[in-house]
């Protein structure tokens, strides 16, 4: 197949493979990170951006790059979710991957531009690991999200690090309550996953990708699941006692995802569980959003 011949997908379907419903996990650290800036009274709403930008290419950069990793590998054949490019035919395996490293490189350029902003060279080592972390999630000869090891890299990217490196980038430290937001953040990224690889626990399992979902089993997936959502809730909690009891707006983001609880609960399988992942992609959306508008209440009030 010539490059003039090779399917080529159209602004649509671009955007179905970047999968927008799992772009809350990037938007909810940087917004989470900028409320506690706010807080200590040193936002500055470009850092702000760029560390958006950074984190939302990142996140389009590997979804693109597991849409190819997946599809050479044939793991999408059985999926029942979003559009996949590669998987689908809807476009040549070279083509997502040059897609993928356009998106790191947009990350790429907004993370330099962070680093002479602020003059903390060493970020570059902490950019260099999360585009490595991206690429290997499923690509590589031994991707690590085929070893069951893909929450913990969210965990630590799209909540650790994410929330931290925003708020560190405008305050000039992390402090008690940073770390505790990262980790609920954190947690509230890897339900998603969660939710997302017992959707295609089937699937997986039958290719020989070994998630953390087929690896655990049906039943101890869901109640994992429980256990991130009920952590988040109570991280909440105490980092409001360690800040303003105004953070736990945050809380009100965890209604969105009782209905998705009890579905899980409930043995829902397959598409049934395509529900879950938006609510509780929304949901932890919409918990930092509420503990960002807490904090910078709070802010306001004592300004």
């Amino acid at each position: 197949m010539t490059a003039e011949t090779a399917p080529r997908p159209t602004p649509t379907q671009w955007l179905a493979g970047a999968r927008p419903r799992t772009l809350p996990a990037a938007c909810s650290p940087v917004i989470a990170g900028t409320g506690l800036a706010v807080y200590e009274l040193s936002a500055s709403w470009l850092v702000a951006v760029l560390a958006l930008v950074v984190s939302v290419a990142l996140q389009v950069g590997v979804n693109y790059a597991n849409d190819y990793s997946d599809g050479i590998r044939g793991a999408d054949a059985a999926r029942v979710g979003p559009l996949r490019l590669v998987g689908s035919g809807l476009a040549s395996p070279p083509l997502v991957k040059r897609a993928a490293f356009v998106s790191f490189g947009i990350a790429g350029l907004a993370g330099l531009a962070l680093v002479i902003m602020t003059q903390q060279w060493w970020l570059l080592a902490v950019g260099a690991a999360c585009v490595l972390a991206a690429w290997y999630y499923t690509g590589g000869k031994r991707p690590y999200g085929y070893a069951g090891l893909g929450e913990v890299s969210v965990f630590v990217f799209f909540g650790l690090v994410a929330v931290c490196g925003t708020a560190y980038v405008q305050v000039g430290r992390i402090s008690l309550a940073t770390l505790l937001t990262g980790v609920w953040v954190g947690a509230l990224a890897c339900a998603i996953l969660v939710a997302n690889n017992l959707r295609d626990i089937r699937g997986d399992a039958e290719v020989g990708k070994r998630t953390l979902a087929t690896r655990l089993g049906d039943a101890r997936t869901r109640t994992l699941y429980v256990i991130l959502v009920a952590l988040s809730g109570v991280l909440i909690i105490i980092v409001a006692f360690l800040t303003t009891w105004w953070a736990l707006l945050g809380l009100i983001g965890l209604l969105l995802i009782l209905r998705a609880s009890r579905t899980m609960l409930s043995g829902a399988v397959g598409p049934a569980l395509i529900g879950v992942l938006k609510a509780t992609s929304l949901a932890e959306l919409s918990c930092a959003i509420g503990f960002a508008a807490g904090l910078v209440f709070s802010a306001l009030r004592l300004a």
